[in-house]
């Protein structure tokens, strides 16, 4: 079986964070976190609760600040950019919560997303290609969209700016059973339209049918690192985090 235990680093990668340190206050969370995306890949992060997936994403997105470490993107150094210079730098980040304007229709969620489109009507046409129950509800307000409406609705006001990677902090979560599998369909769909995925997921079973590689987290650091194959396959890592 493959090293899961040797975190490798992939040198031609679209994204990379290396040693990755940050945390709340005086509390250290990430402890020398390293991630690769290489460009068209569904990158899945995931660990125990308290493990800091979701610290991760938001040091990713610098809405944290990096206490050590840095951030490259297709070999430029991000690491001193703000929050606001990443989506027009090519990331987009969609949180768990609070990830549209609910008093805002459909439409209008778009129309922000768009800041930074370079051809706003064509980037909603595709969004809507790619999420046509989201055209259906064009001028309906996001309040009262369903909760797997909402969630593509927040993938889709992300990708208004066509990004090379987009950062997803649970798609399923809050989710029926039976929309879970949908909710990965639709990050399998933007991997397949040319953006490269990184996502925290707590269902890891289902986040792997669509996943090409995967970090396991645990206590700030990394644990394991494979393709989903030999993560799906590892004894280790089904004792340790998918409780089989």
């Amino acid at each position: 079986m493959a090293d899961i235990e040797t975190i490798r680093r992939y040198d031609d990668a679209l994204f990379s964070a290396r040693d990755v340190e940050t945390g709340y206050g005086d509390l250290q969370v990430l402890y020398g976190v390293d991630v690769d995306v290489q460009a068209d890949e569904v990158v899945l992060l995931f660990g125990p609760n308290g493990a800091g997936k979701s610290t991760l994403m938001r040091a990713l997105f610098k809405q944290l600040p990096l206490w050590d470490g840095t951030i490259e993107m297709d070999g430029q150094d991000f690491s001193a950019l703000a929050s606001n210079e990443m989506v027009p730098n090519g990331v987009a980040y969609v949180p768990q919560t609070e990830n549209v304007f609910p008093n805002l229709t459909v439409g209008e969620n778009l129309d922000i997303g768009s800041i930074h489109a370079a051809d706003p009507e064509k980037r909603r046409e595709t969004m809507y290609d790619l999420f046509p129950r989201l055209e259906e509800r064009h001028g309906q307000d996001a309040e009262t969209l369903s909760g797997g409406e909402r969630q593509m609705l927040a993938m889709a006001r992300a990708l208004m700016p066509d990004p090379d990677l987009l950062l997803v902090d649970e798609p399923s979560a809050g989710l029926a059973p039976q929309l879970i599998e949908r909710a990965f369909e639709h990050v399998d769909r933007v991997r397949e339209a040319g953006t490269a995925v990184l996502m925290v997921e707590q269902n890891v079973k289902a986040a792997l049918e669509v996943t090409d590689r995967a970090y396991a987290l645990d206590v700030g650091e990394n644990k394991f690192e494979a393709d989903a194959d030999t993560i799906r396959d590892s004894e280790r890592v089904r004792d340790l985090y998918l409780g089989e």
